[in-house]
């Protein structure tokens, strides 16, 4: 194994690499990095290539996560570990669904990550578009006084996020949560114990769906 590597040899670093910027298009990625502070210390993104991860460091970022659903033993995850552990800093993985609502409990780790997580951090996905956007609203709603109907707008075109897309069932979530705290006053997380269902909401965005 290399020395201070996740890698067991350089061949296998390299194959990881080239996955990443090319089967996952990372080469776009190193021009495009979609990042934006939503809150003092916290950022949104695109998945990042080791260099990257290098420059965050040297900016004084401390933690990363990670919101895509790959377990951290395949390549692209893997090769972020190494980064990360080579530049010191953490990597934590809360997974989100881009096109599906995750369950209750993936809700309540997230929200729980986001209260732990060492400041400053970055969030993302693949292409920080939607599972990042769904997950920077949760994060000034949970986090900061930031009304829920402007935490809203990280889920908008303005990150080119489209409702219209295969990800608006994550409006749908969203919008689901802006109603049960306008109607009832409820925190995130009280919404995320008493009423989230991923089932019923799924149902109900479906049917709506059917009707457009």
């Amino acid at each position: 194994m290399e020395q201070n590597s996740l890698f067991a040899s350089p061949a296998d670093r390299r194959a990881a690499y080239r996955q990443l910027m090319l089967t996952d298009h990372g080469f776009l990625r190193s021009v495009w990095t979609h990042e934006y502070e939503i809150a003092p210390g916290v950022w949104r993104s695109n998945q990042p290539s080791p260099r990257r991860i290098a420059r965050w460091a040297a900016r004084g970022i401390k933690s990363v996560l990670l919101l895509r659903g790959k377990t951290l033993n395949e390549p692209i995850p893997m090769l972020e570990q190494d980064a990360c552990a080579r530049h010191g800093l953490t990597l934590r993985q809360a997974p989100v669904h881009g096109v599906k609502l995750m369950k209750s409990k993936r809700l309540l780790g997230l929200l729980d990550a986001f209260g732990t997580i060492e400041r400053p951090f970055v969030m993302h996905c693949k292409s920080g578009i939607d599972r990042t956007g769904l997950a920077a609203f949760l994060y000034l709603v949970d986090q900061t006084e930031v009304a829920p109907e402007i935490a809203r707008r990280q889920l908008s075109f303005k990150y080119l996020h489209l409702k219209t897309s295969r990800h608006g069932i994550l409006d749908f979530m969203a919008d689901a949560y802006l109603a049960a705290h306008r109607d009832r006053g409820l925190s995130l997380r009280d919404w995320a114990v008493a009423e989230y269902d991923p089932a019923a909401l799924t149902a109900r965005y479906k049917s709506a769906e059917a009707l457009t």
